[in-house]
């Protein structure tokens, strides 16, 4: 990035200069400013070094006037030879270089754009960039209805406080039929603050609803309680409630996406507010309810009722929920809490619920319209039609199968860190890098590193390919240093290349668990542990994976596969287990590849030493099992072991030719 000079590049107006001929002396005058090239030099009874303008082939007492003011007065004696002719401005020549942790950038292409700009260069909005996102961004393929969806999902942008929302009258709609639908509910009862109480806050969420055709459905506003205000054994005792993994959600996607079964996606309208509180519980007035006319200055709210943000709500709604669906013929998944099953006959439902969003795969259209109806009279419910947009995850289908990315959420992530016109890379992180914890300076503000990370470990739910970098930065939430942050950033250009990958499940794959493992060993240089990683398919569909340091330092390299290879087990038995309750039958032994032959050797013989004698609870677990014939190890080659992008940095030939093998597709590739 070059600077302007400070003499060179930013001329200035100089003030006409008057000869004062008593004193001798030169004075400024206040008005009748000429520019620059208006004036003539100026040559005093002095040293050249006075004056950086001196012109050498004048006479010492030469002294030029502006000729543009002719009411300055010009002895007789004092007239010049002749005019003065100002010198070339000498510019530096010194070369100017970006920074060195500039080098990946293109700093100067982020320019205002004007229409003397060359032709290579396209405008982003009111900035311009050399790497536009129409070069890695594209919906000229995709079906008109997702089309239209993916657009109004990224364009209609929602308020992110009460004042920026009250200036809209839809919002101003919204929030009032929340409150409306709070106080028919009898969610509270307003009332004076009792003497020692003190109340909670509250704040209003906004969100807009699409329908699965892309069409505005309707502005919701939520009202939200700041729980983080309670205090336990106060107003809150337990707070416990379970979870959908997310594992669970891409097992049923691709289950759904072989055996052809319908997905829909059903709302739940307050669910916390089916939910009955038992605690005493205070809240302050939210904010529009004062138009209303309670106005008191002592008055709040005593909730009756379990409301969005109490510590206790979750469980309230939950365990009122599953009640219902139990109740109705529903069984409970030992695998997965919140998966609810039923099978009558050649019908079957799965409903898969987390928190107030419900996901139901069935092939029984009518049965599901059935249910669509019981679930209506018992809870207020919003038919979203076929899935399209289900915990952040953008789910689009075909024949050919199902696609899921997190694109939208992806662009938030880039615009909210000021990247979206950075310059791409191909990989993730660079397979030279070694970060620690001791080399580098610290973070003059961590929260913006902590604030990052943490939206890029959510974004690993779809991006298998950046697991391992994302991993390897969660290490340093703690102390992070300037390098963490550069390959943080670096991550985020990777993002840039393809913010629309994700996975693909096909239709025409077959139900069979196939699993990998594998290990770095003693790759952390801080303290020698080795890195686990697994994949785990069903068929060709990749549903779980993971990255995770290792709880003790292992002495060898087999020890850290074995154990590596213990824990994809572990997640194969549980998965086993989930295609149970989903009646998925797996009669045949899941396949568990490695590529350490010792590892396998120290499963298949049943022989304890003291290399192994340390380890021989994750022995017993693995031996079992392959005894059993629920595993069968089998092996292979180090240049098709797909986990290796889990446990290190690869170089951009083998790292691309693994995320093939794994299924990653971008649904929105440019043309």
């Amino acid at each position: 990035m070059v600077l302007p000079h400070p003499i060179t590049d930013t001329p200035t107006a100089m003030s006409p200069i008057s000869f004062d001929s008593d004193n001798s002396t030169l004075s400024l005058s206040d008005h009748h400013s000429p520019t620059l090239s208006d004036q003539l030099s100026i040559s005093l009874h002095s040293s050249p070094s006075h004056s950086p303008l001196h012109n050498t082939s004048q006479p010492a007492s030469a002294v030029s006037v502006p000729l543009s003011n002719p009411t300055v007065p010009i002895p007789e004696n004092m007239v010049p030879s002749h005019p003065s002719i100002v010198p070339a401005i000498r510019k530096s020549t010194r070369p100017h270089k970006a920074p060195s942790y500039l080098q990946e950038f293109h700093c100067n292409s982020a320019s205002l754009s004007t229409a003397s700009h060359s032709s290579s260069t396209t405008a982003q909005g009111t900035i311009s960039t050399n790497f536009p996102l129409s070069n890695f961004l594209s919906y000229s393929n995709l079906a008109p209805c997702y089309h239209s969806f993916v657009l109004n999902a990224s364009t209609i942008r929602e308020p992110t406080s009460f004042q920026e929302a009250s200036q809209d009258p839809k919002w101003c709609e919204a929030m009032q039929a929340e409150l409306a639908a709070l106080e028919a509910n009898n969610t509270w009862t307003i009332q004076p603050l009792p003497h020692g109480k003190v109340p909670i806050g509250s704040k209003w969420v906004f969100k807009i609803k699409l329908k699965s055709d892309g069409s505005l459905e309707r502005y919701k506003a939520r009202l939200v309680a700041k729980g983080y205000n309670q205090k336990e054994g106060f107003d809150y005792f337990e707070t416990f409630s379970p979870v959908a993994k997310f594992v669970t959600v891409r097992s049923l996607l691709a289950i759904a996406a072989v055996k052809g079964w319908s997905l829909y996606q059903l709302d739940v309208n307050n669910a916390f507010l089916h939910g009955e509180l038992a605690e005493e519980v205070y809240m302050t007035l939210p904010l529009g309810l004062h138009s209303k006319g309670e106005t008191s200055s002592n008055s709040v709210c005593r909730l009756t009722k379990s409301l969005y943000g109490l510590k206790q709500a979750s469980r309230q709604w939950f365990s009122k929920f599953s009640t219902t669906l139990l109740s109705h013929g529903f069984t409970k998944s030992k695998a997965d809490y919140l998966l609810f099953t039923r099978q009558d006959g050649s019908s079957f439902i799965s409903l898969l619920v987390y928190v107030d969003d419900i996901l139901i795969a069935s092939s029984d259209i009518a049965a599901v319209t059935k249910l669509k109806q019981f679930l209506d009279a018992q809870f207020k419910l919003k038919d979203l039609s076929p899935v399209r947009y289900f915990l952040g995850l953008e789910i689009a289908r075909s024949t050919q199968g199902i696609s899921v990315s997190q694109r939208k959420y992806a662009l938030e992530v880039l615009e909210d860190a000021g990247m979206l016109g950075c310059k791409p890379t191909k990989c993730p992180m660079d397979q030279n890098l070694k970060l620690s914890k001791l080399e580098g300076s610290l973070l003059s503000d961590p929260i913006v590193y902590r604030r990052l990370v943490g939206k890029l470990m959510y974004l690993t739910l779809t991006r298998p390919d950046i697991v391992f970098a994302v991993h390897k930065l969660s290490q340093f939430m703690e102390h992070p240093l300037e390098p963490h942050y550069k390959a943080a950033q670096h991550i985020l250009q990777y993002i840039k290349g393809a913010p629309s990958q994700g996975m693909f499940y096909p239709s025409n794959s077959e139900l069979h668990i196939k699993a990998f493992s594998d290990s770095d060993w003693a790759g952390c240089p801080d303290t020698r542990r080795s890195t686990t990683g697994y994949c785990v398919f069903l068929g060709h569909s990749l549903v779980s994976w993971r990255s995770k340091k290792q709880t003790t330092v292992s002495r060898s390299s087999a020890e850290a596969e074995y154990r590596a290879m213990a824990s994809a087990v572990c997640e194969v038995l549980w998965l086993r287990s989930l295609l149970s309750d989903l009646r998925i039958f797996h009669p045949d032994a899941a396949l568990l590849f490695s590529d350490s032959q010792a590892a396998i050797h120290i499963a298949t013989n049943p022989v304890f030493h003291e290399r192994t004698k340390h380890i021989e609870i994750d022995y017993h677990l693995v031996r079992d099992k392959i005894q059993e014939g629920v595993i069968r190890n089998l092996h292979v080659p180090s240049k098709h072991q797909v986990v290796d992008i889990m446990t290190k940095a690869l170089g951009f030939p083998l790292f691309s030719s693994l995320t093939v093998k794994m299924g990653m597709h971008n649904l929105c590739t440019p043309s």
